[in-house]
């Protein structure tokens, strides 16, 4: 069976692991190795701070506390999107307005966001879906002229560019995801990228179960105590020092996924001119870092019909979200302004293939011939 995906290891995961336990003593949150992941994202993706989470679904909890979210602020986001994007506001009691998506990235329709806008509006959340950059351009422009805050949902778009900007690091706050399916992994984690200053010394509060620890073990108090609301937000040492080992190594996984990435586009591409599938679009000012790579199927059906096709062939393939607005809760907590054109339709055609670091181009040529192997059929069924 050649899987969808497989938790990356570059190899020193388990030094580390043990060079935590054994030399460090410390396992629990914001040890050394909690330092060095955070000093590796500041310098390398050049953001003032950078604090290590439990999960990008805790990063984005504590963006809803920094930005002050209260019962009727309305939050702007996609529906195609996985349910922490949104569930981190719903916790604070605000509404969630969907809008629709470019149906050439999958992200939010930026020309659509000024008409979602209320007087209880108080935040947008761009997903950069599959790695590729939202037109960040045009979102921060509508949130600078509203007085709106920018939260990137950025779990999977950790190497990501737009317009040479890393990903996380253009709106007011950035979360990140280090979950065992994304590029770099600690198992379960994430990150808060925080660029606004007033935002900082209060992350930090929040992060340390509303205490302000982080300035007593700076030496700026004398003892520590409650002084804010907040959680447990710190990850645990150990997967901190797994997720070391690959941030050290993140060229590398990046090159090794791109170039995955490029044998399939570049395989499928004659399939796409015939007009069979739809292939990816990544826009000129941006660089995506192969987070995932997927096709487009004719619709629903044609998915069902590939997807149990690959599965006898022993290859696993997944489709993706099923739209937040047409959820229960999406229904209690939310409302979906303007049409539906593309959010619907489009997540029912989309097909994800296998793609993770090492998998080998002898696997992914065997997931291209099938692929083939069954549009070719089919087509000459139509034909006939």
């Amino acid at each position: 069976m050649i899987p969808f995906n497989l938790p990356p290891s570059v190899g020193n995961e388990l030094q580390y692991i043990k060079e935590a336990v054994e030399k460090n003593r410390k396992i629990s949150g914001d040890g050394p190795f909690t330092k060095r992941c955070n000093v590796w994202i500041e310098g390398n993706l050049n953001t003032p701070k950078s604090l290590l989470t439990t999960s990008c679904t805790h990063a984005l909890e504590m963006a809803a506390i920094l930005i002050d979210i209260q019962p009727g602020d309305e939050v702007i986001a996609p529906a195609f999107t996985f349910v922490s994007t949104v569930n981190a506001f719903v916790l604070r009691g605000a509404k969630i307005v969907f809008v629709d998506i470019r149906p050439d990235t999958m992200n939010i329709d930026e020309t659509l966001i000024e008409g979602a806008i209320t007087d209880k509006t108080k935040a947008i959340v761009p997903v950069h879906y599959a790695g590729v950059a939202c037109e960040m351009d045009t979102i921060m422009e509508i949130a600078k002229r509203h007085n709106l805050f920018v939260i990137e949902d950025a779990a999977q778009g950790v190497m990501s560019t737009y317009k040479g900007k890393a990903l996380g690091t253009i709106g007011d706050l950035g979360c990140f995801s280090f979950h065992e399916t994304k590029n770099y992994s600690m198992g379960e984690g994430g990150a808060l990228l925080i660029h606004n200053e007033k935002f900082m010394e209060r992350a930090e509060i929040i992060r340390e179960k509303g205490t302000n620890r982080s300035r007593f073990i700076r030496g700026q108090v004398d003892k520590y105590s409650w002084v804010d609301i907040g959680s447990s937000y710190l990850p645990s040492e150990l997967n901190a020092a797994y997720l070391f080992a690959q941030l050290e190594e993140a060229n590398k996984i990046n090159s090794n996924r791109l170039n995955s990435w490029e044998l399939y586009y570049y395989s499928l591409k004659k399939l796409e001119e015939k007009g069979y599938i739809e292939l990816p679009v990544v826009p000129e000012d941006c660089e995506h870092n192969a987070h995932m790579f997927y096709i487009k199927c004719r619709d629903i059906e044609e998915r069902t019909e590939l997807i149990k096709y690959l599965n006898e062939h022993k290859i696993q393939s997944a489709f993706h979200y099923v739209p937040l607005h047409t959820a229960d809760a999406g229904l209690m907590y939310g409302e979906f302004v303007g049409e539906d054109r593309y959010t619907t339709l489009e997540s029912e055609r989309l097909l994800r293939l296998p793609l993770y670091y090492g998998i080998s181009p002898e696997s992914i040529n065997e997931v291209i011939e099938n692929i083939k192997e069954f549009f070719e059929s089919e087509y000459e069924e139509v034909e006939k």
